[in-house]
């Protein structure tokens, strides 16, 4: 039996929305106030951030800390092409995200309206358009198609409509949404092939990216890689991924040491799970050796890497799980690796931690990242800004596991997402520290979100490595005689910013000066400390090496391996 829904098409939105969400991060403007007015009504929790582009980074940082469902919200015209770069961000980083957005009026465009549907599909985003006849099941769709293809998705409320009673009957769909994403049966053969080829191997090596955690994989590629005798390693998004043993190589890429990678390219099979194997993570073409076999594990359409041979379309967990019964009981061959001890990863692992200060007289930001390790809190969770200094972090600072190291922009390849990624981190993960690494362009970029992050994260210490310059161009760019004055930046203090609006803050010129965070840490850990370290910018990352090189060789990740060998979906 059907019954008529007695809500306006706003209510009707955030009645669905608050079935598989808690949270929305935005800002408020005339194609919004109804929703927000609703949401309120609906039990969701409002986070308001200072500019629209924070809003959708926000509430994709709470995902990737929570794995939860967040809501986004701005308005039309300027308000919605503010959020344009984040949402990018979060499509090309397969971050659910639903971004409920006022629209031009269904009577037609106004003066200052845009094609807003166009400019989400520019950046690979559908638009769901709510009407009167159909809010609630457009809302449900929205958020189906969001959390199944992972990705973001824009939920449009025409202005004239926002207060209009819907007119739909319940449309027999269940007030809730299956969360689950698509899943996908592996052909047979190549499973086969792929458990002959592992069983084979003498020096197996099993890579975890992000779709493994996102599908809880841990405990059955751990026991696979156990079974195998492997050695383990994460991407960033996905470090602490293993347990980091005896067995484990850390971060593969650019972030992880030499030593490292030279085990690394030395496999003679790997199983890449849930990992899209970009050109960081690749070194350019160079992770593995040329005689190694790679088998990927993936939920895309088909192999993210020239340099696979074997492809398995299907969920990490469960292929894993499908893996370990395929296994031989008594595999051939050795259990470990030749001549690689828990002595020699151990080793491998060693990081220069920089001299103190540069040649410049300015800090060594190895040093200063190396230093912070010991003195921030250890339950942390640790956002990232774009940036040169996006190397430091993930070189030097310990995490609790794979949802605390969080790299929102690196998929757009955008700076100034850094302040608005720790508001979400925040609200994801209350009782958590939350550590932010920015540099000072970026924290520039979005300086009215400064604001925001004080007001509303409990526990957090902004580190800014601060050596008054745009450092990824002076690398890249000063070094081949560009002129270097547009990338140059005034000092700025700061911790005077901070301080006025009502952070903790220290301005840090010596390895000294970190006893700011002692003191915070011992007074209870509560509210913002901001350290403004005035870094050298001299010290080059390991990864901005490697780009440098291989833009000096003409290498990409396209085409260091230029065949797709053998892939089956």
């Amino acid at each position: 039996m059907t019954a008529f829904v007695p809500l306006s098409i706003s209510a009707r939105i955030a009645d669905v929305l608050s079935r598989h969400a808690k949270d929305v991060f935005g800002l408020m403007g005339n194609g919004n106030a109804y929703f927000l007015d609703a949401a309120e009504a609906a039990g969701l929790t409002f986070h308001a951030v200072r500019h629209e582009v924070a809003a959708v980074a926000a509430a994709d940082a709470y995902y990737r800390v929570s794995g939860r469902l967040a809501i986004a919200t701005t308005t039309y015209g300027a308000g919605f092409t503010n959020a344009v770069t984040s949402l990018a961000e979060a499509a090309r980083a397969g971050i659910p995200v639903v971004l409920v957005a006022g629209d031009a009026p269904s009577a037609g465009v106004r003066a200052w309206d845009v094609d807003q549907t166009g400019l989400a599909a520019a950046v690979g985003v559908p638009t769901f358009t709510a009407t009167a006849d159909d809010a609630g099941r457009v809302t449900k769709q929205a958020v189906r198609h969001a959390l199944a293809n992972r990705t973001a998705v824009v939920l449009a409320i025409p202005y004239n409509l926002a207060t209009e009673p819907v007119v739909e009957y319940d449309d027999g769909l269940s007030p809730s949404v299956d969360p689950t994403p698509q899943q996908f049966a592996p052909d047979a053969g190549a499973l086969a092939r792929a458990a002959a080829l592992l069983a084979g191997a003498k020096r197996p090596l099993l890579l975890a990216g992000r779709g493994a955690r996102l599908s809880e994989a841990g405990d059955a590629l751990s026991r696979l890689a156990e079974r195998l005798g492997a050695l383990t390693a994460g991407t960033a998004l996905a470090r602490r991924f293993f347990s980091e043993g005896p067995r484990d190589l850390g971060i593969a890429g650019g972030f992880g040491t030499e030593s490292a990678a030279a085990i690394m390219a030395d496999a003679d099979v790997v199983l890449v799970a849930g990992a899209g194997l970009n050109q960081f993570t690749m070194r350019f073409g160079q992770l593995f050796g040329p005689a190694a076999t790679v088998i990927q594990v993936d939920v895309s359409s088909g192999p993210t890497h020239p340099r696979v041979d074997l492809f398995l379309r299907g969920d990490a967990r469960s292929i894993a799980e499908q893996l370990i019964n395929l296994l031989p009981d008594h595999r051939h061959g050795s259990y470990t690796w030749p001549g690689v001890s828990a002595e020699v990863v151990t080793e491998a692992l060693h990081r220069h931690a920089g001299t103190g200060y540069a040649g410049d007289g300015r800090l060594d930001p190895r040093s200063v990242a190396a230093a912070l390790d010991g003195l921030l809190p250890k339950d942390r969770v640790v956002v990232q800004d774009g940036g040169h200094f996006i190397g430091w972090a993930p070189m030097f600072w310990d995490v609790p596991g794979p949802h605390a190291l969080n790299m929102v922009g690196t998929a757009f390849q955008s700076i100034g997402l850094g302040l608005a990624s720790a508001v979400g981190a925040g609200a994801a993960a209350p009782e958590s520290t939350v550590v932010l690494a920015t540099g000072d362009g970026g924290l520039l970029m979005a300086l009215a979100d400064l604001e925001s992050v004080i007001r509303t994260v409990r526990s957090g210490v902004i580190v800014v490595f601060n050596d008054s310059a745009y450092g990824a161009e002076i690398h890249q760019y000063g070094s081949l005689g560009v002129t270097e004055q547009p990338m140059l930046i005034p000092d700025v203090d700061f911790a005077g910013l901070a301080q006025a609006l009502g952070a903790q803050a220290s301005t840090v010129r010596s390895l000294e000066d970190l006893s700011a965070v002692s003191r915070w840490a011992e007074a209870g850990a509560q509210g913002v400390l901001l350290l403004d370290c005035k870094i050298s910018g001299s010290v080059r990352a390991p990864y901005m090496e490697e780009v440098m090189e291989a833009a000096a060789a003409g290498r990409t990740a396209a085409v260091s391996h230029p065949r797709l060998r053998h892939s089956v979906t």
